[in-house]
């Protein structure tokens, strides 16, 4: 079952954080591009079980197309409707992984072993920064006006490294370095948090926020590489 699920994991990740693009997003609603995130989620669920002939993962698409559909519709935009959406969607993923546990051992890929906990990885990898971007970013919207001014973009590549790194120094076990970071972060951030009270808070929620995204997700990906067969790619023969 969790190789299942480790799967599905990882190619829904690919599909809405990778492969979705922002006019995708932005036009969901509009039947053909709800179709082709549909087409987009199968594949991508298709290529990471191994399977294409199970109808299990049509049925994943099309749960998936009425989730964002009824999200789009019905749910409040911003970082409720975001949470809310992925709730829905892992739970759809727990629900199919419980029902049908052998998806993954039945697929082509059944004998690399070390492949869930890989999936896993970069799954976690992907859910921990670039997904965290859009959930601070949602967070942080309604003081959008108090944002400090830098770099474009520079504030989002911050906060996708800050996350990077803390996903890192938790995966080796580090996770002391952490303290660290956050130091660093004060230091370089002292002028603009001591001069603009404003600009402070935002800076402090922001980053609060972003590392506590990065652990949660970290120690989720950790916690699922536990349940999984090691990762561990043999040498070939001599």
């Amino acid at each position: 079952m969790i190789e299942t699920f480790a799967a599905l994991l990882f190619a829904h990740v690919l599909a809405d954080f990778v492969f979705q693009t922002k006019w995708i997003a932005e036009n969901k609603l509009r039947p053909q591009v709800l179709l082709l995130h549909g087409l987009i989620v199968m594949a991508m669920a298709a290529a990471a079980t191994g399977r294409i002939d199970a109808w299990q993962i049509g049925v994943l698409a099309l749960v998936h197309i009425a989730t964002d559909w009824a999200k789009g519709t019905f749910a409040p935009d911003g970082l409720t409707g975001f949470v809310a959406d992925q709730t829905a969607h892992l739970v759809t993923l727990g629900v199919l992984s419980f029902l049908v546990p052998s998806l993954f051992a039945e697929g082509l890929w059944s004998d690399l072993t070390f492949l869930p906990a890989l999936m896993t990885l970069a799954a976690g990898l992907i859910l921990a920064t670039r997904a965290g971007g859009f959930a601070v970013g949602f967070l942080m919207q309604p003081w959008a006006e108090d944002v400090p001014k830098g770099l474009t973009n520079g504030g989002k590549l911050i906060g996708l490294l800050e996350r990077g790194l803390i996903f890192l120094l938790i995966l080796v076990g580090q996770p002391v370095g952490i303290g660290f970071l956050i130091a660093a972060k004060s230091v370089l951030r002292f002028e603009t948090t001591s001069e603009d009270q404003r600009a402070g808070e935002y800076v402090i929620i922001g980053t609060l926020a972003s590392f506590g995204w990065a652990l949660l997700f970290s120690y989720a990906t950790v916690w699922m590489m536990t349940a999984l067969p090691p990762l561990e790619i043999a040498r070939p023969a001599p």
